[in-house]
């Protein structure tokens, strides 16, 4: 499956309920879950973004889907990374001649 790293920012609607972020990340997991991606890990982070989810899906557009999904709701807005592991990056670096 392929990673992803995705940087979030609240919305004022997410920051105005912020007592809420952790069960709101309990359900986004369910939900990823529903949608064939896993999320790996999330951590709450101080600074421009405020969470950073570690995922795996089987395609970019099954991280899409996921990710306008929970945006759709209104309580963040994310910027996801395609990240390669190390094997992959080689892979790729072995193709350039």
């Amino acid at each position: 499956m392929a990673m992803y790293i995705s940087l979030i920012q609240f919305t004022e609607q997410g920051i105005r309920n912020i007592k809420d972020t952790v069960k709101r990340g309990e359900a986004a997991k369910a939900e990823a879950e529903k949608m064939g991606v896993k999320i790996i890990e999330e951590f709450w982070t101080m600074g421009t973004y405020d969470v950073v989810v570690v995922l795996e899906a089987p395609d970019d557009a099954a991280a899409s889907a996921f990710f306008l999904k929970i945006g759709s709701l209104g309580n963040v807005k994310s910027h996801t990374l395609r990240a390669f592991r190390r094997e992959e990056m080689e892979s790729l670096l072995a193709k350039i001649k």
